[in-house]
């Protein structure tokens, strides 16, 4: 994702030289070929992330299309106030770019993942917060992003994830992509690596005579309201799927949204991380199973769903 990132900015800054990426002193295998080519559009702010949240707030406010990059925790909370009083207040347009999402820090532990940022984010007023599934959708999005005048967080995996879609869809901010069409139930995700998971669950459900809707919710600020609300009144069980805490994130998002629906609607399972830290130490992978968001775990947690509640599954 990151690779799918820095390509769509290079591109774009190829043609429109007011877009600079300022960093926090990293990300120098990814930055590198940016800060060769275009150097007069691009500043590194040293490790100090409230200076670069203030150098890019006062460059987007003398005309330039700024992007700040950093891993999550540090493009976010390090520099929280900055993004609520210079870039939020302000609607300045900057871009707060933040790699490795969820566990994708691995063995760094609590210091690198990012399991908050998502809440804390879409809290802040006229802020756009997007995460996308995989580099087709990072690739869009950041694309999506350059050409949107507002504030917006962008939160990226790391590398390696999966390419889900096969062919690039129709993507616009505020609007889920509706992955697969499904009446039986409902699987909305939004990060990277969560659309792959739904879709294999899908998948195995589909083997059992279910239709899963699956929904890619890339934006979760503003979120789509209609595709959620028609989730909940068409299909029994709406699922969240997130590599983020359950609290704020894209199952509260959208438990808001059911809350205030007038007709009867779906039953709402969020499936994402507890909030607590994360006190065991492994790959991306071996956490995201111990909090239940592997692929097997969530097929299996969806079966006793359908089978307690509705008897869909024997």
């Amino acid at each position: 994702m990151r690779t799918a990132f820095i390509n769509a900015l290079n591109e774009t800054a190829r043609r429109d030289a007011r877009v600079c990426l300022v960093v926090g002193d990293l990300g120098y295998s990814v930055i590198d070929d940016f800060a060769r080519n275009y150097p007069d559009q691009f500043v590194n702010a040293g490790v100090a992330e409230q200076d670069m949240t203030g150098i890019a707030t006062g460059m987007a406010m003398s005309g330039k299309i700024v992007v700040t990059y950093s891993i999550a925790n540090f493009a976010t909370l390090r520099c929280l106030e900055q993004i609520r009083n210079d870039i939020c207040y302000h609607g300045a347009n900057v871009k707060i770019v933040a790699v490795g999402g969820g566990f994708a820090y691995e063995s760094r532990g609590i210091s690198h993942h990012a399991t908050e940022d998502r809440a804390i984010m879409r809290a802040l007023p006229g802020l756009i917060v997007l995460a996308p599934a995989d580099p087709v959708e990072a690739d869009l999005a950041t694309r999506a992003v350059l050409d949107d005048p507002r504030p917006c967080y962008l939160r990226l995996g790391k590398a390696g994830e999966a390419v889900v879609h096969r062919e690039k869809p129709n993507f616009q901010l505020g609007k889920a992509i509706t992955f697969r069409e499904g009446r039986d139930l409902s699987l909305i995700t939004t990060g990277a690596g969560m659309l792959a998971i739904a879709a294999s669950v899908a998948d195995g459900l589909a083997r059992q005579g279910l239709e899963a809707r699956v929904l890619s919710m890339h934006t979760i600020s503003p979120i789509d309201v209609e595709a959620v609300a028609s989730a909940a009144a068409e299909t029994s069980l709406v699922v969240t799927l997130e590599e983020h805490s359950v609290v704020g994130g894209l199952g509260s998002a959208v438990a808001e949204i059911l809350a205030e629906m007038k007709v009867p609607h779906a039953r709402l399972e969020r499936l994402g991380l507890q909030p607590s830290f994360a006190r065991e130490v492994g790959d991306q992978a071996y956490l995201r199973r111990l909090a239940g968001l592997d692929v097997e775990t969530v097929r299996e947690r969806i079966e006793f769903l359908l089978q307690k509640s509705y008897g869909l599954v024997s």
